[in-house]
This record gives structure tokens, C-alpha cells and sequence, in this order.
């Protein structure tokens, strides 16, 4: 017995190695995670800090590095962190969420170990237990091309990273126990930018530098939980050269609406006046616009920016239209040699169509949300460790949704929602939004062509509007108030994936799911084996480990 847990052993450790190319760089850190005091919009209150930063540590990283990060739990609470638009090809292991990773205990540490495969790109990570987010542990994640890769642009001056995001007052637990009762958060209390709230007028010291006549990389992430975001410099035009690991065509914008969870890279020339000029964030589609400013600066000057702020845009119509204005840079290289145009999803027949539609409903009395009809609630058995140890009969069902989704449903179910998805087939999925909110959606494991968007109900007849040329490639994708979006992409990437919705609210409500992934060859070339630091928890805990598979 011991003997075949020794050849188990040595066949994972020798499939670990095989996870990564030799030739690719390493780089290692250690971060500690725990609680301080800090007072984002003048009232102290406990946030959540990495190395003593709130937000945490700027992640600089180059395609295909292997990032290893030893993480600390030092809170009082089991955590988890994920990494919202990396890929983790073939290594669900790595995602970070409750369906795949049972969550940090307190007092013990974690060491994630990842490589921006064939991805470049600006995103951010941040804490997916329970409502920590609410409380900060997030900060920038930037994959930068490697040198043999053009880049359509010049090198920059600088690169900075503006973390923008919605913020409340009152602690991550207070609001947890809001949500436990079957109350809702409402609107924020104030807008961040990197942590800060500033004043129009106050003593704002400049978070960014520039030099006349020289052009800076902006990396705009909203890491927020519920509010679109507009964002906007005062006298300054934004370059869009980036969106979510995808070059786009390079159009100028006064502002930029970004919503929840996605992430905007923009040139922006120090070609004004040297002196100071605001940075504006400030919701939209709230009943109550909540905004912040914070200061860029022109090297040597001590000249204050005016106090007249450029103005928001009005509606979603707007939105809508400057959305339909992103275009993927089809002459452009990515992570690799080959431009981006090359792959032409536009003429890969679907062989599958599905609908999400957004539930909300009360259930014992209490707001949950869901997707046609389920309500999905994490077990105490990670769903991908439940898969892996052939033991999801005892932890989960699959496909408790349908494809298409009732007409009017008028009742939620709470229960582990898992869709089965077969290797490698291109799939069109639709989130529709009944509701009069603006929605975000993400999915992990992947990135997909947002190829339409639209007011009303979606019909086959939509795909006659649909983008199928140069539809831009990413992970997060809105949803207008009573509108549709379409997605397209290959599921090649094996794994257990999670949809969300972006709205933390939503997705702790059960706004989420899981697509489960599974090659048929149970083979390394498809997916990786479980890591050896693995925690194993609920019904797998102390449980020798399965049959590795291998090439």
C-alpha cells in the first residue's frame, strides 16, 4: 500500500514539473494577509491588507512566467484568492474560488503556483470568501508581452495602475450579516481610486507623475461590487490600446464607462498646461451619482487643477453605443507570433446555445438570485475536488438547468448549480436581463467574443446583428437594463469553471454557477493533475489521491 501511494506521489510530482516549461522565468512571493485599520472615506474601519498595502501589491508578471505566491492567512477567517481574467490553462486547481479550492484555514498559508499562458494583458485579483472583498485584498495583476512579441504601440514612459471601485462603510461582516437577514446593501457610500477618496479643492496629493510631452500606460480595473464606473482626466484625451488581454483598435474617448469587474488600458499624452489636473471616477445608473477625484500631476509643477470637473455622460444608450465602438486589432500579435485576426471565430458553426437568465426571487422570506430558476450555494466539498475523487453523486447534480430557460419563472431553487460542457465545442451563450439594472457577468477559464448586445429579448433572428468579424476577446461582458448580451467561445480549456455575476451581492445571493469541463482522455495534455499542497476538505478530506493521469 505504501508503495503505490510513493509511485502516486512521484507521478504527480513528475506531471507538477511537466505543468510549466523549464525555460520559463520564476519569480516568488510571500504575502501576508491580514487586518488593519485604515479610513478610505474619513471613518476608520477594518480592511483587509496584503504586506500591509491596501489595496494590495501591484502583480507585475510577462507571459508564460510561473508566478508562485505563498499566501498567509493571518485573518480570523477561512480565504481564498482568485485571479479575475487569467486563464489557468488546463489548471482549474489554481482559479481560487469555493467550487474549486477548499479556502484557506486561519492561520495557515497556501502557495499558489501559475503561469499567464499565452495571455497578456491588465487585470486584477482580489478575495472570493464571503463578502471580503468588501474589505479590500485587491490589487492590480498586469501581464506584460514579451520582448519578441510587437507591441502596436511605443513603449510608454510609465505604467500605472487606477483601481477604481464602489465603496461602503460599514465592515465586510456587518454587511455580511445585512445580506444573511435577507436585507439588501443599497447604494455605496463613496468611490475609491487606488484606495483614496480625494476632495475637488482638499490637499490631494498626485497618485500619478507625468513628463510634458511624453505618453503613460493607464491600466483602469473596476474592482468594485455593484456600480458601473465612468472614468475620465481632466483636459485629456484616453487612447484605448487594451481590453481584457486583447489589443483593440485604437480609438480616443473623453471617458470610459468601466463596468464591474472589467479592466481598460489607455495612452494617455502629457500634452496640457504642466500643472496638476483631477482624475474623475463616478457611478452611473444609480438614483444618486456618488464620485471621487484624484490628482495627476505634471512633473515640476506645483499649479492646482481647476475645480471644474468634465461632466459624466446621461443614460445607457450612451454606454451602450461607445461599447459597440470596441474593435479586437485583427493586424495586432497577442501572447503570440500570430495576430489575433488569424482566428476567425466568426465562421465555427455553434453547436450549442444557452441562456442565463437572471432570477430574483424571495425564498423563506428572504431576497436570492439565480440563473433560470437555481439559486446556487456553495458545499462544503469543492465541486472540481467532488469530480476529481469520483464523488459528485454525493455532493452535487449536474445540469439542474436548461438550456433554455422557462418562460416565467416564478420560483427559485437553492441548490450547487453545475452545467456539463463537452471538450472543446463552440458554444453561444446568452445572459438576458429582465430586471431595470445594469448587469456584469464574467466567466473564468476563459475569454470569449462578446459579439452582441442589444435591447428586448433575444431571438435566433439577434445573430443576424451579431459581430462575427472583429468582436473584441474577454472574460467580463455587461448587460443593459432589459437587454442581452451573446458570447461565443470554444470550452477547450478542461476544468471547473465559474460564471458570476460581478455584482458581489448578487453572486454571495446565488447569482453564479459552475460549467464543469471534463476531456474524455483524463490525459496531461489536456489538464493538469491535482498539486500535492492541495487542502483537502469536507467528504475528500484525508483521502489518498486518485489515479494520476499522465500523458
Amino acid at each position: 500500500m505504501q508503495g503505490g501511494r510513493l509511485l502516486t506521489v512521484f507521478v504527480c510530482l513528475v506531471s507538477t514539473v511537466a505543468l510549466v516549461n523549464a525555460g520559463d522565468p520564476y519569480f516568488y512571493y510571500t504575502w501576508n494577509v491580514t487586518y488593519g485599520t485604515v479610513a478610505p472615506l474619513g471613518i476608520p474601519q477594518q480592511v483587509i491588507l496584503i504586506n500591509g498595502q491596501f489595496p494590495g501589491p501591484n502583480l507585475n508578471s510577462t507571459s508564460n512566467n510561473n508566478v508562485v505566491i505563498n499566501v498567509f492567512n493571518n485573518l480570523d477567517e477561512p480565504f481564498l484568492l482568485t485571479w479575475s481574467g487569467l486563464q489557468h490553462r488546463k489548471n482549474s486547481w489554481q482559479d481560487g474560488v469555493t467550487g474549486t479550492s477548499c479556502p484557506i484555514p486561519a492561520g495557515t498559508n497556501y502557495t499558489y503556483h501559475f503561469q499567464p499562458k499565452d495571455q497578456i494583458g491588465s487585470y486584477f485579483y482580489y478575495p472570493s470568501t464571503a463578502l471580503h472583498r468588501f474589505a479590500g485584498g485587491f490589487g492590480g495583476l498586469r501581464v506584460n508581452s514579451r520582448l519578441l512579441i510587437p507591441v502596436p504601440y511605443a513603449d510608454p514612459e510609465d505604467d500605472y495602475t487606477v483601481l477604481i471601485n464602489d465603496w461602503y462603510t460599514k465592515s465586510h461582516t456587518a454587511l455580511k450579516t445585512f445580506l444573511d437577514s435577507g436585507r439588501t446593501l443599497g447604494s455605496p457610500d463613496g468611490v475609491l481610486i487606488n484606495g483614496k477618496s480625494g476632495k475637488v479643492g482638499g490637499q490631494n496629493k498626485p497618485l500619478f507623475t507625468m513628463k510634458p510631452g511624453k505618453t503613460y500606460k493607464y491600466r483602469i480595473c473596476n474592482v468594485g461590487f455593484k456600480s458601473t464606473l465612468n472614468f475620465r482626466i481632466q483636459g485629456h484625451k484616453m487612447k484605448l490600446v487594451e481590453m481584457e488581454g486583447s489589443h483593440v483598435l485604437q480609438n480616443d474617448y473623453d471617458s470610459l464607462d468601466v463596468h464591474v469587474g472589467q479592466c481598460f488600458a489607455v495612452l494617455v499624452t502629457a500634452d496640457q498646461e504642466a500643472k496638476s489636473y483631477y482624475m474623475v471616477a463616478s457611478t452611473r445608473f444609480l438614483k444618486k451619482e456618488v464620485s471621487t477625484v484624484g490628482v495627476m500631476s505634471y512633473e515640476g509643477s506645483s499649479v492646482q487643477p481647476s475645480n471644474e470637473l468634465p461632466k459624466a455622460p446621461v443614460g445607457w444608450a450612451w454606454s451602450l453605443n461607445q461599447f459597440r465602438s470596441f474593435r479586437w486589432n485583427l493586424t495586432a500579435s497577442a501572447a503570440r507570433p500570430n495576430p489575433q485576426g488569424s482566428y476567425h471565430y466568426g465562421k465555427i458553426n455553434i453547436t450549442r446555445t444557452i441562456k442565463l437568465a437572471n432570477t430574483k426571487n424571495l425564498v423563506d422570506g428572504k431576497v436570492r438570485f439565480g440563473f433560470n430558476g437555481v439559486s446556487h450555494v456553495d458545499t462544503e466539498t469543492p465541486l472540481k475536488l467532488a469530480e476529481y475523487f469520483e464523488m459528485s453523486e454525493k455532493v452535487f447534480k449536474y445540469n439542474v438547468i436548461k438550456d433554455e430557460p422557462a418562460a416565467k419563472i416564478t420560483k427559485l431553487t437553492i441548490e450547487p448549480n453545475v452545467l456539463n460542457i463537452t471538450f472543446r465545442t463552440f458554444v453561444e451563450i446568452v445572459f438576458e436581463n429582465h430586471e431595470k439594472s445594469m448587469q456584469s457577468f464574467h466567466l473564468d477559464g476563459y475569454s470569449f467574443f462578446s459579439v452582441g448586445s442589444e435591447p428586448g429579448t433575444w431571438t435566433p433572428e439577434k445573430r443576424n446583428n451579431y459581430n462575427l468579424l472583429d468582436a473584441v476577446s474577454r472574460h467580463t461582458v455587461q448587460v443593459f437594463p432589459k437587454s442581452w448580451s451573446a458570447i461565443l467561445l470554444t470550452f477547450d480549456n478542461a476544468g471547473m469553471w465559474n460564471i458570476r455575476s460581478e455584482n458581489w451581492e448578487r453572486r454571495y445571493l446565488g447569482q453564479q454557477m459552475y460549467v464543469s469541463v471534463l476531456s474524455p482522455e483524463k490525459s496531461l495534455r489536456d489538464e493538469y493533475n491535482i498539486p500535492l499542497n492541495t487542502n483537502l476538505c469536507g467528504i475528500v478530506k484525508g483521502l489518498p489521491l486518485p489515479t494520476p493521469y499522465t500523458i
